[in-house]
């Protein structure tokens, strides 16, 4: 009886020790499975987040591409349309301003291209050196024409009738650097040496005298006549020079 009885408790006590080890496998498997379940809903979760995430940033890129595209494009287009306008405006600018070069360019040619002085153009007058006995005279030739002319080399002096008159002689040294170009009413000189003082037997009194002007090919066609100073001039041929044209008398170069 004792036996049985201790019988039935062990048994009892198995059946409830087994009972718990299903309930203790059973929990675990429960724990396990909720486990998975939440790892699953959270890398569920996750995959979600992450998907949300690319698509988000897949409408970013999208969006900063749409709006980089318009915003290239607008830059292109301005730029563009800027950049020709420039280019266009300064090339017709520059055209223009080089057609204001040539009129200029083509104004200064036309004033050096002035026609040579010829007879008639030109009025000269003779006055005598401050000095005693006289030994020299100026010339001054002024344009009378109303327009600009060059008035060329020196004066082509004869004391005398022109077909037996010497010719008298330029002095090299006062030759100017530049052609002389006289303006309507503008005056020019040259120094002239008739004697070298004294009285001589060869010295010849001139009440006027003969003055020619140089075309570009050589002498021009036409005498000036020119009336000497009051009491007229003592001239000694052999011992006389002229000095070319200038725009005004210069120490050294015009002495002589």
């Amino acid at each position: 009886m004792r036996n049985h009885r201790k019988n039935t408790v062990l048994a009892a006590a198995a059946i409830a020790a087994l009972s718990l080890g299903l309930t203790a496998c059973g929990g675990g498997d429960d724990a396990a499975g909720a486990k998975d379940a939440g790892s699953a809903s959270s890398a569920q979760s996750t995959a979600g987040t992450g998907d949300g995430a690319a698509t988000g940033g897949g409408t970013a890129d999208q969006a900063a591409a749409k709006s980089g595209s318009g915003s290239t494009g607008g830059s292109t287009a301005s730029g563009s349309t800027g950049s020709t306008g420039s280019t266009g405006g300064g090339s017709k600018a520059g055209s223009t301003s080089g057609g204001g070069s040539k009129a200029g360019s083509t104004g200064g040619k036309s004033s050096a291209a002035a026609p040579a002085c010829a007879y008639g153009d030109i009025k000269v007058t003779a006055a005598k050196a401050d000095e005693v006995p006289t030994e020299h005279i100026t010339l001054t030739a002024t344009n009378v024409s109303g327009r600009s002319c060059t008035l060329l080399e020196y004066p082509l002096i004869a004391f005398g009738p022109i077909q037996t008159a010497k010719d008298i002689p330029a002095v090299a040294k006062s030759k100017p650097g530049e052609p002389i170009v006289l303006k309507a009413g503008m005056p020019a000189y040259a120094n002239v040496r008739i004697a070298l003082g004294g009285v001589h037997e060869d010295n010849k009194v001139v009440k006027e005298f003969n003055v020619n002007l140089f075309a570009p090919q050589g002498p021009a066609e036409g005498s000036i006549v020119v009336k000497a100073p009051a009491g007229g001039l003592a001239v000694d041929e052999a011992a006389a020079k002229t000095g070319y044209w200038t725009y005004e008398l210069r120490n050294g170069a015009d002495e002589f």
